[in-house]
């Protein structure tokens, strides 16, 4: 009598994929959620002059930004001091007043971020401060790079 032995085969142990699209997609939500992109294009020069004590705003979404500085010119060349806010250059200061009342309305406890040019005349950020206190923009805050030591 002639006895075969067979071999047993192992069983193939595959990784199981069932739920790898829900991790995928939840991955994929929460960088979506988490991720803020970049919406202003600055078109003003702004070397933020520096300093030693420095306090960092938590809650960005508050914030918005007026920057301050020699306007980008073609050919990496400098113009006028201007005032821009998004992606618009102010070109009468009276609009910086109409601007920050129609967001301080959306935004109640808005902070306005200043970004001035080390190299900018102290005259129009004044104007521009006297345009923000009327229109009730309060909550001012100078930004700045750390002294290094």
């Amino acid at each position: 009598m002639s006895t075969h032995f067979k071999k047993k085969s192992k069983p193939k142990q595959d990784i199981p994929t069932a739920s790898l699209p829900d991790i995928i997609f939840m991955l994929l939500i929460f960088f979506m959620v988490t991720t803020v992109l970049r919406e202003n294009e600055v078109r003003v020069r702004t070397q933020l002059p520096a300093a030693e004590a420095l306090t960092k705003i938590d809650q960005k979404r508050l914030v918005s930004y007026v920057w301050i500085g020699p306007e980008k010119l073609p050919g990496l060349q400098l113009g006028n001091t201007r005032v821009q806010i998004d992606d618009a250059l102010i070109e009468d200061l009276s609009g910086v007043r109409s601007i920050m009342y129609r967001k301080l309305t959306e935004q109640p406890k808005l902070i306005v971020s200043l970004k001035v040019d080390e190299t900018s005349e102290m005259g129009i950020v004044q104007e521009v401060e006297q345009e923000l206190r009327q229109a009730g923009t309060l909550r001012i805050n100078y930004s700045t790079t750390r002294l290094v030591q």
